[in-house]
């Protein structure tokens, strides 16, 4: 073999160790890549009985939700109006108390979640009146309210003759009316007794049933109508 044979076969053998290492310097890239691309799907992809690690999609989810913890409504409470996409963006509700003269309208209810201070000052419109205890009140039931004022086609304020009463008010007042229940959901935040000025009552009672909503109670001779978020059920007091 003379000097340029040599001369070519060192350089095809160069050229073949360059093109090999090229092609593993292009392999672990793609390898690489792949293995990113897996990740990358593994934590979006949806979740499966057999697939236990946490996703993106779930903490987002998560977190979306953690307002209504705050507001720990009870175990009965429609929370699924919160996340109803045909839900208005938001609720507003106006109501008088008849027995301290309070007012309030506000927006209770805005992009997808209840609004924290409004429910506060909700609790405290509804408050027992007879001893001043403050207690949550059911947002199923201001939902409730809301699609009745909608129902009713109204503006005008609820005016209050009970809302929230204490076991100790619900006691006494046992004592003098036949029309009160030993286990009142007045108790839960989870009632409330109304009249609409100007409105006949028995609108309101009609109204209410056929919503199908809760409990509807009429009661004529002290004209008001109670609604609660319990089981769907009517009488007359």
């Amino acid at each position: 073999m003379n000097e340029s044979d040599i001369i070519s076969s060192r350089r095809k053998f160069l050229k073949k160790m360059a093109y090999g290492s090229l092609l593993m310097a292009g392999g672990v890239g793609v390898a690489n890549a792949k293995v990113k691309h897996i990740a990358s799907h593994t934590v979006l992809a949806p979740h499966s009985a057999k697939h236990h690690q946490t996703h993106v999609h779930d903490v987002i989810h998560h977190r979306q939700h953690q307002h209504l913890a705050a507001y720990e409504p009870s175990s009965r409470t429609n929370v699924r109006s919160v996340l109803n996409r045909n839900s208005p963006s938001h609720k507003m509700l106006a109501f008088h108390n008849t027995h301290t003269g309070d007012q309030l309208a506000l927006t209770y209810f805005e992009q997808g979640r209840y609004i924290k201070d409004a429910l506060h000052e909700i609790n405290h419109l509804f408050r027992d009146y007879h001893d001043g205890t403050v207690h949550p009140i059911d947002p199923a039931l201001l939902d409730q309210l809301y699609d009745l004022k909608h129902t009713l086609e109204v503006r005008k304020p609820f005016h209050i003759v009970s809302g929230y009463r204490s076991p100790a008010t619900n006691a006494d007042l046992r004592k003098h009316s036949d029309g009160v229940a030993k286990n009142s959901l007045h108790m839960e935040g989870r009632a409330i007794d109304i009249r609409i000025e100007g409105l006949d009552t028995r609108r309101i009672r009609d109204a209410a049933l056929a919503m199908q909503r809760g409990g509807v109670g009429y009661y004529e001779r002290s004209d008001f109508v109670h609604l609660d978020t319990g089981s769907v059920r009517t009488w007359a007091g």
